[in-house]
């Protein structure tokens, strides 16, 4: 059975100041999503689709994907403005991607049977491969999502957006985004005010799908464009995952976060994976 994982590498990293997904994480000049795929391939994904601008395959493949290619199977998908279904035309306004949901629609052609997602920009570490590829070979037809602690995955250089699960009995029961995320003691509190418990279980967009959910990403799309707003909207993971709910799993995992959303992010995440390969956990060299 292929295993297929889509990085979601389209995005612009505005408040990073650069192309986030390429920055260099250790001495090597390794990037994270070099990381990701690492740790996927060990856990059993066999299949890796990169998710870029057109503009930006290029630089990443001489950066990154050449690497990587040469040690496991590797396709891209293009994100595009344009990529829409019948009926439907790019509102004069619209500059920005259509999100992450779209993201992973525009890679489904480049898959065959079960994937997981997960951002560029994050390390999740390998326990949580592990967990979310020992679930897929399952034959369960339940869904899954990856969950970390809140109050492990928030930034000291500014605030983030989170999606706050609902879990009942190992199960997502819902989802809320929520915005401009500040650590407080306890936890952490949002643009509105609210509090958010610092041991709530939150989306990092590490979301594993049966091949069966295509039918829920190409249905929902159109149903998203359709709705008030959405010439200025997003079309996100969780979006999707909602029409999936209950047949959706919280996995829980022992591994440490890490990502890049700000330029000073970059100092903590290079200190830990440093710690790392001084263990002999990662080699010094990803790629021979």
């Amino acid at each position: 059975m292929t295993l297929s994982l889509i990085v979601l590498a389209a995005g612009l990293g505005s408040r990073f100041g650069g192309i986030k997904q390429m920055a260099a994480v250790d001495e090597a000049g390794h990037s994270l999503i070099d990381y990701s795929v690492y740790d996927a391939q060990r856990a059993g994904f066999d299949r890796i689709v990169c998710v870029v601008t057109p503009q930006l395959e290029p630089e990443f493949h001489e950066r990154i994907g050449r690497h990587i290619a040469r040690h496991v199977d590797l396709a891209y998908a293009h994100q595009t403005l344009d990529l829409l279904p019948p009926g439907h035309v790019v509102p004069p306004a619209r500059v920005k991607p259509w999100g992450t949901a779209h993201a992973v629609l525009s890679a489904l052609p480049q898959v065959n049977g079960d994937f997981a997602t997960i951002n560029a920009d994050d390390f999740y570490g390998s326990d949580a491969y592990r967990v979310m590829a020992d679930f897929l070979r399952t034959p369960a037809p339940d869904h899954a999502l990856v969950g970390y602690r809140l109050d492990s995955t928030l930034s000291a250089n500014g605030t983030v957006s989170r999606g706050v699960c609902a879990v009942a009995d190992g199960r997502l029961a819902g989802i809320v985004e929520h915005t401009a995320l500040k650590p407080t003691p306890g936890g952490a509190t949002d643009e509105a005010g609210t509090f958010i418990p610092g041991d709530a279980s939150v989306s990092l967009n590490f979301w594993g799908f049966r091949a069966s959910a295509a039918a829920a990403f190409r249905d929902g799309f159109p149903a998203f464009l359709d709705r008030p707003g959405a010439a200025t909207a997003e079309f996100f993971l969780p979006d999707v995952a909602a029409t999936l709910i209950p047949s959706v799993r919280v996995l829980p995992t022992t591994s440490t976060w890490l990502g890049i959303t700000y330029a000073d992010d970059l100092a903590l995440v290079r200190c830990h994976l440093a710690e790392l390969v001084a263990t002999g956990y990662y080699p010094a060299v990803l790629w021979p």
